[in-house]
């Protein structure tokens, strides 16, 4: 199995595209399977639409789920720090896409991202992982 992790800066944006440097690691590699993890427990991956305000609406819509107040029993860091810790149930820490010829086989709209809504530690790492499919 070929490993790879790359570093993130979250500082500027909540969401980022990773889709760009999933299709680098996976250029050139055959079929097979590549599963992209977030060792964060405070993070997580969505597949999603991007540029068409898609963005706003997945944060929008987490800050509806977990708001950001003094109500988690996980109360160290900035306040509401707690729902930072809740993302991962709701966006995975990991995804597993086929690749088929070198090429990541997305949707036509189909972005992968990183959600990182923890503003205490803006640096993220993510591991792309490729498993080549067995020789027929």
């Amino acid at each position: 199995m070929l490993s790879v992790e790359i570093d993130v800066d979250t500082s500027r944006q909540r969401i980022v595209d990773l889709t760009g440097e999933l299709a680098r690691f996976c250029s050139a590699r055959g079929d097979g399977l590549v599963n992209a993890f977030v060792p964060h427990a405070t993070a997580g991956l969505a597949m999603m639409e991007i540029g068409s305000g898609s963005e706003r609406d997945l944060l929008a819509a987490l800050e509806r789920l977990l708001p950001r107040d003094g109500r988690y029993g996980h109360a160290h860091g900035t306040p509401g720090h707690g729902a930072d810790h809740l993302l991962p149930a709701l966006v995975s820490p990991s995804a597993t896409l086929p690749v088929l010829g070198g090429r990541v086989a997305l949707g036509t709209w189909q972005s992968l991202v990183l959600v990182d809504l923890n503003v205490d530690n803006p640096r993220r790492r993510v591991r792309f992982s490729f498993l080549p499919a067995p020789a027929e």
